[in-house]
């Protein structure tokens, strides 16, 4: 399929949101019509949202300069896995909602290989550069090497003069909802909650022209 009939499929599922269809449902019945295989309906499912949650969505952004001198709080699997996936030059999106992300998902497999520790080194490089005032670094406790993971970032944390921290919990998304800083993270979930949103991951993605951007309105 290429990128004009996907963009037909998004316009097709974004005209049955706007009527109130449920998403599953049109999801299926559009993935049924254009034959979209898993892959693809993931890229729907993640990217298409219908008006209203995008609107609340974009309206919590913020831009790169509002991080000097505060803290910020992230969802540091979520950034790490999209960032790696961009790095092994996998499929990553614009969101209705103005957030970039990856297709892959967080899986309980992921482990930091070469391109995840260039990741990490993006996420930190990139926070001191905007000045961010603390680093709050949370890791999902039940993903792979996650608390050898935290140990090892809260060293980089130290070494690059960022005050902060790093910790692995069980519920980290619990946290970053009651977070009073600015979050990072482009899980829809927590941008609902939280008042105040940076997307990293999509920030070093287009400065760093890590990889190209499927843009589902184009």
């Amino acid at each position: 399929m290429n990128l004009e009939e996907l963009i037909e499929a998004a316009n097709d599922l974004r005209w049955l949101l706007s009527r109130g269809y449920p998403k599953e449902a049109s999801l299926t019945l559009v993935g049924n019509k254009f034959g979209l295989p898993k892959r693809l309906r993931e890229v729907l499912r993640r990217g298409v949202l219908p008006q209203e949650v995008a609107d609340s969505r974009k309206a919590k952004r913020i831009e790169p300069s509002v991080l000097r001198g505060n803290k910020v709080g992230l969802d540091g699997h979520n950034v790490l896995i999209t960032l790696s996936s961009a790095l092994r030059g996998e499929m990553i999106l614009l969101a209705d909602d103005g957030f970039i992300r990856d297709i892959a998902g967080v899986s309980a497999s992921f482990k930091v290989d070469e391109k995840g520790q260039r990741a990490i080194e993006l996420i930190l490089d990139t926070l001191k550069e905007l000045q961010v005032k603390e680093v709050l670094f949370l890791l999902d406790a039940p993903m792979s090497h996650s608390r050898e993971l935290a140990k090892r970032i809260k060293e980089e944390l130290k070494n690059l003069g960022l005050e902060g921290s790093c910790e692995a919990l069980i519920n980290p998304e619990k946290v970053l909802e009651e977070f009073k800083g600015i979050v990072c993270t482009a899980d829809g979930h927590l941008i609902d909650k939280a008042k105040r949103v940076f997307d990293l991951a999509g920030h070093i993605i287009v400065e760093k022209k890590l990889c190209s951007v499927i843009n589902l309105k184009a």
